[in-house]
């Protein structure tokens, strides 16, 4: 196939040099661009009319290019069903396409592009970082085919890109659905538990509960060796996280921990907030503090199985409960007090470890497919850009 020709974009855009009156910016009769989306360029609007510095006019069909945020995706089209004109700041540019000459979707498709990226790197002084003014875009050569194929180029990628959104959604409804089942299950079986076994309070079924310490700790500067410092962001998947931690020094931890120590087979539970809720099981025997927000709960051992209760704890049967006895206005809480009193269906013992090993069978499957929607997002997100890289530098897609 017979290479493209090369055209700088100064050829086929025009600089809009218009500014917006003052007047039309004080009364809010223009609006103001807050951002475009890296991932989408989507024009964001700003809901304030206050400008400090100068202003750029954009009229319906200009491409609008970010000249700080360019090379992130930082680049969109002003529609022309638009029928009045906004205002940017002057880190931004538009640009009017000619009609005759480029396709703006083409265009805009290539300058989001990995493609376009390596350009700037050849050809502005200071590459992606360079703030991307009109003298440093305009100059830069691009690939250009006759308009008829540009807009071929544009409805085959735009077709490919429909492709990959149904699939990443697809991928996503299945595993929402796969856990709002999970939880269907869950609550299911245990109301049938509840219906079949006597029921116990959480306080009767425990050794202790309590929370960590009433006071903000001083945590070590970065790089220091101490105790982690437990608090729900390292909750979040009903096992313990010890990355992005803070930590504490071993006096102090010994300190917080006079109360009750947490040990292996122990349940934590967030009581705070918006995140209260979520139980997370010990399953390890290192060393660790707990935030205030985190109560510690230690089941007796011979009576209640740890797991059973981090699956009951996640339930509807006590979350309802949970956000009905919770207290406060701003920041909702749930007392040790209230906690103490949650309901807990009681099997013997040996069926508690039959429905444990139930449960993590079917959550095994939701994990895999959340794995598998991971691994498939990473190469969904690796597939377009691919497909853009090759659009323009004139293969086959």
């Amino acid at each position: 196939m017979k290479p493209w020709p090369k055209v700088k974009l100064g050829e086929v855009l025009t600089e809009r040099r218009e500014k917006p009156s003052d007047e039309d910016l004080l009364s809010g009769r223009i609006k103001i661009v807050g951002k475009i989306g890296f991932d989408s360029g989507q024009i964001q609007l700003r809901s304030d009319s206050n400008t400090k510095t100068g202003m750029i006019l954009i009229r319906p069909g200009d491409l609008v290019v970010s000249g700080i945020n360019a090379a992130k995706g930082s680049i969109a089209i002003y529609g022309e069903e638009n029928k009045e004109p906004i205002a940017a700041t002057i880190h931004f540019g538009a640009y009017i396409p000619k009609k005759d000459r480029v396709e703006i979707k083409f265009l805009w498709w290539m300058l989001r592009s990995h493609f376009f990226r390596e350009l700037l790197l050849e050809y502005v002084p200071g590459g992606i970082k360079t703030e991307l003014k009109a003298k440093r875009l305009l100059p830069i050569p691009v690939p250009l085919p006759p308009l008829p194929e540009q807009q071929q180029i544009v409805a085959r990628i735009e077709d490919l890109a429909a492709h990959v959104h149904e699939v990443r959604t697809l991928r996503q409804q299945t595993v929402e659905e796969a856990q709002v089942f999970m939880s269907a299950f869950l609550g299911a079986k245990l109301s049938r538990i509840a219906q079949q076994h006597p029921i116990e309070l959480l306080g009767n079924l425990s050794s202790r509960i309590v929370d960590g310490p009433h006071k903000t700790p001083e945590y070590l500067p970065d790089g220091f060796d101490g105790i982690p410092f437990v608090t729900v962001k390292n909750m979040v998947t009903s096992r313990l996280d010890f990355t992005n931690l803070k930590y504490i020094t071993e006096q102090d931890h010994k300190l917080f921990t006079k109360r009750c120590k947490a040990e292996r087979g122990d349940v934590l539970y967030s009581k705070d907030g918006a995140t209260r809720g979520k139980p997370c099981f010990v399953d390890t025997d290192r060393e660790f503090s707990i935030f205030v927000s985190v109560a510690l709960i230690k089941p007796l051992r011979d009576k209640l199985d740890s797991r059973y209760l981090v699956y009951l704890l996640s339930s509807a049967w006590i979350k309802n409960r949970m956000l009905d006895k919770s207290r406060g206005d701003m920041i909702p809480h749930i007392v040790l007090g209230e906690i103490s009193r949650f309901p807990i269906p009681l099997p013997p013992l040996s069926e508690q470890h039959r429905i444990v090993a139930e449960l993590d069978a079917l959550q095994k499957v939701v994990d895999a497919l959340k794995h598998l929607q991971s691994e498939t997002s990473a190469e969904l997100d690796a597939l377009l850009p691919s497909i853009l890289d090759r659009a323009f530098k004139g293969e086959t897609i």
